[in-house]
C-alpha cells in the first residue's frame, strides 16, 4: 500500500436527509482494490488515478482527532463513500478502527457502508458507539448468488459471507441492514434475484434493505464496465449501448416492476425499506429507544 499526504479527513455537509442522514463524511483511504466490476468511483470526475491501488492517508488518525475536538457539534459520520473503508490492509494498518475510537471518545455517530466482512472484527467499538450516539452499518450485497457475485466483485468476500456478517452484527445489537445497489440491467434485475434477497436479509436480521434499481455509467467507469462485460459476459455490451447509449442513470427496464415485488417482500418481512424511515429509525435518541426497550 501507498501512502499519500492529506490536508483534511472530516469534510462537513449541510444534513443529507436523501442519504442516511450524514452531517459529515470521510474516507481514511483512496482507491480500492475490490475490483467490482461496476464501481462509480473510476469515473474520471473523481481524478482517482490507478483506482486499484490502495493509499493511505499519512497520519490521519492525528488529523482526525484535531478535527473532531474541533467541532461545535457532534454528528453522524459517513464512511466508505469512495472507497471501501475495510480493504485487505485494514487488517494490517487498522486505520478505521482507530478511527472508530475517535469518534466514539468524542461522541460522533458513524453511518459506514462496506462489501467486507472484516466490519466484525470491530463489533465492540460499534457497540461502545452504539450505547451513546446513531450506529448505522450498511452492507452492500447485489446478488444473492456467490458464483455472480466473484464475477462482478471477484476481490470481496461472497454475498453468503455478507449476510453472516450482517447477521453478527444484528446479534450484537447494531443497527444493520442491506445497500441493494446497483441492480445491474441483464445481470442482477431479475424478480427472482430481488425476492431471494429481500428473504436472505430477513433471515439475517437485517434492519432495512435499501434499493436503486440501475447503474451509472460514466467516463472511465463506463469504459472499464464494459470491458468486464465483453470477458465475462459476451454479447451483453451491445445490450447496454442499445438499451441506453451514452446515458449516465442506466435504470433497469423492469425498475418499476421489481420496485412493486420489491416493496412488497420487504413490507411481508418487515424490513424497513424507505430513506425517511431507515434515518428516523437509526437516529432516534437513546433516551427513547431505552423507553421503548423497558
Amino acid at each position: 500500500m501507498e501512502w499519500i499526504p492529506a490536508k483534511t479527513i472530516l469534510q462537513s455537509i449541510r444534513y443529507n436527509e436523501h442519504w442516511f442522514g450524514l452531517d459529515y463524511n470521510m474516507n481514511l483511504y483512496k482507491g480500492c482494490c475490490h475490483g467490482c466490476i461496476y464501481c462509480d468511483s473510476r469515473s474520471e470526475c473523481y481524478r482517482i488515478e490507478n483506482f486499484d491501488t490502495v493509499r493511505g492517508k499519512s497520519d490521519c488518525l492525528s488529523l482526525l482527532e484535531q478535527e473532531l475536538k474541533a467541532k461545535r457539534k457532534t454528528g453522524v459520520v459517513g464512511i466508505g463513500s469512495m472507497s471501501d473503508t475495510y480493504n485487505p490492509f485494514e487488517k494490517q494498518f487498522k486505520i478505521t478502527r482507530g478511527a472508530l475510537k475517535l469518534l466514539q471518545q468524542y461522541g460522533f455517530g458513524v453511518s459506514l457502508a462496506t462489501k467486507s466482512d472484516l466490519v466484525t472484527r470491530d463489533i465492540d467499538i460499534l457497540q461502545d458507539i452504539a450505547k451513546q450516539s446513531p450506529c448505522l452499518i450498511k452492507i452492500t450485497v447485489t446478488t444473492a448468488s456467490d458464483e455472480l457475485s466473484q464475477k462482478i466483485e471477484p476481490h470481496v468476500c461472497v454475498s453468503s459471507k455478507r449476510f453472516s456478517a450482517v447477521e453478527q452484527l444484528r446479534k450484537s445489537g447494531i443497527f444493520t441492514g442491506i445497500l441493494l445497489m446497483p441492480v445491474l440491467p441483464f445481470l442482477t434485475d431479475t424478480e427472482e434475484n430481488i425476492r431471494a434477497l429481500v428473504r436472505m436479509a430477513s433471515n439475517s436480521g437485517a434492519k432495512f434493505i435499501y434499493a436503486l434499481f440501475g447503474v451509472t455509467l460514466r467516463q472511465n467507469q463506463r469504459s472499464y464496465y464494459y470491458q468486464q462485460l465483453d470477458q465475462q459476459f459476451p454479447g451483453l455490451k451491445a445490450q447496454y449501448v442499445s438499451a441506453f447509449g451514452e446515458s449516465y442513470e442506466c435504470c433497469s427496464p423492469q425498475a418499476k416492476e421489481l420496485y412493486t415485488v420489491f416493496r412488497e417482500e420487504c413490507e411481508k418481512y418487515h424490513l424497513l425499506y424507505r430513506m425517511p424511515d431507515i434515518i428516523a429509525a437509526y437516529r432516534k435518541p437513546k433516551t427513547e429507544q431505552l423507553s421503548l426497550e423497558l
